[in-house]
């Protein structure tokens, strides 16, 4: 976290990028078979934040978003691939960020496992951490 209390963060290939403005709401390992084939990954680690806490400093025209399921979307990167961001009518006013794209820490670790009755057990996990199902 750096001084300004800003937390940046981009795409891989650096053509959409990120600042993020801390607090955070919450971080969480998401379990959901959604997250899992759009990340390519036994769960993905999301950073919660209010929709206006984030801008997109470069590279908004070239984000794109998949909906995903009803009332949700992912943001990724078209030239890339990159899975940035999930936002969803059921968590309204919210942007989730892939703890992954950012380049520094932000202000607090993972906290739970969410959808955990989804998790696969080939995965291993924090058990220590809060367990929530779906």
């Amino acid at each position: 976290m750096n001084i300004e209390n800003q937390a940046r963060g981009s795409c891989f290939c650096g053509k959409i990028r990120f600042s993020a403005s801390l607090p955070s709401k919450w971080c969480a390992h998401c379990h959901c078979s959604m997250c899992r084939k759009t990340h390519g990954a036994g769960y993905v680690t999301w950073a919660g934040f209010e929709s206006e806490q984030v801008k997109i400093t470069h590279g908004e025209h070239q984000l794109s978003w998949f909906d995903s399921s009803e009332g949700a979307q992912r943001g990724f990167c078209p030239n890339c691939g990159s899975s940035l961001f999930f936002r969803s009518e059921r968590w309204a006013g919210e942007l989730h960020i892939a703890l992954g794209c950012f380049d520094e820490a932000i202000d607090r670790q993972p906290q739970a496992n969410v959808f955990y009755d989804r998790h696969v057990n080939w995965m291993p996990v924090d058990e220590t951490l809060k367990q929530v199902d779906g």
